[in-house]
């Protein structure tokens, strides 16, 4: 692995994790308006609601040490990658179906809008890098010359 993929690898796993961690922990600290905002997207059984407040961001917080400390990256960053790609298709249903709702992602000041899904988006970015770095380096390696 080059320098350069290192330092790649780096910092797609610093990013992830530090958007996860800091996103589970804005969410444990009032995890009643974060069930607020679950219930704005009109998608989520009411008896839901507030399970999914509770756990979802322990889940994230989970997610977020286990790619930071490196283990099973490839696994964990997979499963970073479609969590991001429902909260994507979720917030993508939510405005096409007219509703202004708070996002919840980082707190309750920020209203669902294309910004939060191309946000969103960018963060896809370094879960599929790591979740598919162990293919890519194999096509990226140089073959050696033959003798």
């Amino acid at each position: 692995m080059t320098i350069t993929m290192k330092i790649l690898h780096w910092l797609c796993r610093l990013i992830l994790a530090g958007v996860f961690i800091y996103s589970g922990y804005i969410k444990l600290q009032e995890p009643l308006q974060f069930a607020v905002a679950i219930s704005g997207y009109k998608m989520v059984p009411e008896n839901l609601i507030y399970p999914i407040a509770t756990y979802l961001p322990w889940v994230e917080i989970f997610l977020g040490l286990a790619i930071l400390i490196g283990w099973k990256i490839r696994y964990f960053s997979a499963a970073t990658a479609a969590l991001l790609f429902f909260f994507i298709v979720v917030l993508a249903i939510t405005i096409s179906r007219g509703i202004e709702a708070n996002c919840g992602c980082f707190g309750l000041d920020e209203k669902i809008s294309p910004l939060t899904i191309l946000r969103d988006s960018l963060f896809l970015i370094p879960a599929l890098y790591l979740a598919a770095e162990p293919q890519l380096t194999k096509l990226w390696r140089k073959p050696s010359p033959s003798v």
